[in-house]
């Protein structure tokens, strides 16, 4: 049994390797964007409308309103982020039910790359919004004595982000592979429909967690620019 998709090479030709999570990874992405196309292709503003496309709305109105929950002022502007975040991962857990399939999450590279996603997302967003000066000082707050601390914190956040995604998941495969040669028949089925449920799970709290941190950042921004304008 193998643990982790990098270990599963799908091609080999003169030492240039594909293994399976690159394989997968845009599979999956390939699922999405094409879906997507299918669907976005046929949306109506009339009072009939396709399964589909309330299938579609149900998932984006969900994904806004968590957003807002969260405390954003202005849900939309993170959706596109947070949401690709979420469908990804949702799917590439889903998926893990079909035969010979991996799920890319099982690889620390991918959680890796997601979780870099999110440490670029996190400044970005709150740049753009607060400026680059106000963003920055949100580091040497509430002194100049904390910006070492901070900056560990930011990078500590970021590798949490990548293990605990890969860990769940790997050990999920684990799991199952353990129950396969106990039981062959029943538990793996079981092991198959809670781990459907704990993918979904996953991929809320990894774009909950990705959400939180770039709120977080975005408010103390306002705090600090709001701070400036009272001393003035």
């Amino acid at each position: 049994m193998e643990i982790t998709p990098d270990s599963w090479i799908v091609y080999d030709w003169h030492g240039w390797q594909l293994n399976a999570t690159v394989v997968f990874t845009w599979v999956i992405m390939a699922l999405l964007v094409l879906g997507s196309w299918a669907i976005t292709t046929g949306l109506s503003s009339g009072p009939t409308v396709s399964r589909w496309q309330i299938m579609l709305e149900v998932i984006v109105t969900t994904i806004r309103d968590q957003i807002a929950e969260v405390g954003t002022e202005n849900p939309g502007r993170y959706l596109p982020f947070i949401g690709t975040l979420f469908l990804f991962i949702a799917t590439a857990n889903i998926l893990s039910i079909l035969p010979g399939y991996q799920a890319p999450t099982g690889s620390l590279s991918t959680t890796a790359a997601l979780a870099i996603c999110v440490l670029i997302a996190v400044p970005l967003f709150s740049i753009t919004k607060r400026g680059l000066g106000t963003y920055l000082k949100t580091y040497i707050q509430p002194s100049p004595l904390m910006l070492p601390l901070n900056i560990v914190a930011t990078i500590s956040r970021t590798i949490a982000l990548a293990v605990r995604l890969y860990g769940n998941v790997m050990s999920g495969t684990v799991i199952v592979g353990i129950l396969i040669s106990i039981a062959p028949f029943f538990f793996p089925v079981v092991m198959q429909l809670l781990g459907l449920l704990t993918g979904l799970i996953q991929a809320y709290i990894f774009a909950i967690l990705a959400m939180v941190y770039i709120a977080s950042a975005s408010r103390a921004g306002r705090s600090t620019t709001s701070e400036s304008n009272e001393k003035d």
